[in-house]
This record gives structure tokens, C-alpha cells and sequence, in this order.
């Protein structure tokens, strides 16, 4: 896998709300993927490389948040619609 590119930090926000209400999430992966999960919560690895963990059919799992491409909410009464992860700006 490439060298972690973090997300532009404004966008860090809506992961956070999506954990805290344990959306259903329709997440897209920029390599196509598209999955159904729900969102857990998020961690940062010692290397600082960044993940959401998701939980799906009874299991988690994580994912580096460079290899989001967007995420949609597929609660009734969701705090936001979807939202594209294609800036790439946030440094530490």
C-alpha cells in the first residue's frame, strides 16, 4: 500500500459523527469497493496513519481513511448527507 495521505481535518468531523451515532454507513472506496457497514470509531496508529473501524455481520475491522472515497449515511435521521473524501490536505 502507498504512503498514508491524510484527509483534509474539516472532514474528520463528519467520521466523528457517524461513530458517536453509529451510523449504517454505504462507504466507497476509491478503488471502486463499495460496502455496507457501521461506523465504530476511529484510531490512529504509532506511524500515525489514521482508520475508521466498522462493524459488519457481527465483526469489526478497520480501515485506512486514505482509501475512503466517500460515505453516505443510511440513517433516516442523519446529521449529514454524503460526503466525498477527495481532498487530501491535512497535515501534522
Amino acid at each position: 500500500m502507498e504512503s498514508y495521505q491524510p484527509l483534509n481535518c474539516d472532514l474528520h468531523d463528519f467520521l466523528e459523527i457517524a461513530c458517536m451515532r453509529g451510523y449504517l454507513l454505504d462507504v466507497e472506496l476509491i478503488d471502486g469497493q463499495r460496502l455496507i457497514a457501521r461506523a465504530v470509531t476511529t484510531r490512529t496508529s504509532d506511524t500515525k496513519e489514521e482508520f475508521m473501524v466498522f462493524e459488519q455481520d457481527g465483526r469489526q475491522w478497520e480501515l485506512r481513511l486514505d482509501q475512503l472515497a466517500a460515505i453516505t449515511p443510511l440513517d433516516d435521521n442523519a446529521d449529514f448527507r454524503r460526503i466525498a473524501f477527495n481532498e487530501i490536505a491535512c497535515r501534522f
